[in-house]
């Protein structure tokens, strides 16, 4: 995929702004806070979309709301020959709610949610055959998840 991101304007920037704020906006809100119609905010959001640069609309769900109190960080490290199996695995348990696959000593980062300690030790249980683990309890989220720099200047 081309790097979008040189193409983008002030326009389509206030526009992927206004959604990480809000994807539930209105098309009649999004459209007067970027200062356009509705027909061409909607047009300037399909375009977005076709390009790939709008991807979903999703929600922000907080863990602990629904029983999920802790969260962890969990670096992977598969034994030799065990790489595809560990990756099935990660991709089998629901509690992983995020993983990437890295370069490095380690290869995954997943973030898991978990109701307790004991939870978070037979979830860990599940792989240790398999792979090498390293724990991260998250105390705080300093930086939640947002968009990259959009803007051109430097």
């Amino acid at each position: 995929m081309p790097n979008d991101a040189q193409s983008l304007d002030e326009t389509d920037q206030a526009i992927l702004e206004a959604l990480a704020g809000n994807a539930r906006i209105s098309l009649k809100e999004l459209a007067q806070q970027v200062g356009l119609s509705s027909p061409s905010a909607a047009e300037r959001l399909r375009r977005l979309e076709e390009r790939g640069v709008i991807k979903a609309f999703t929600i922000d769900l907080d863990p602990a709301a629904v029983g999920y109190p802790l969260q962890a960080i969990v670096r992977v490290r598969p034994l030799p020959g065990q790489l595809h199996i560990v990756e099935r695995l990660i991709q089998e348990i629901p509690e992983i709610v995020e993983c990437d696959k890295v370069t490095g000593e380690d290869c995954f980062i997943a973030r898991l949610v978990i109701r307790s300690m004991a939870e978070l030790d037979g979830l860990l249980d599940r792989v240790a055959e398999r792979a090498e683990t390293n724990t991260a309890m998250i105390k705080a989220s300093p930086v939640k998840r947002r968009l990259p720099p959009l803007s051109r200047k430097k």
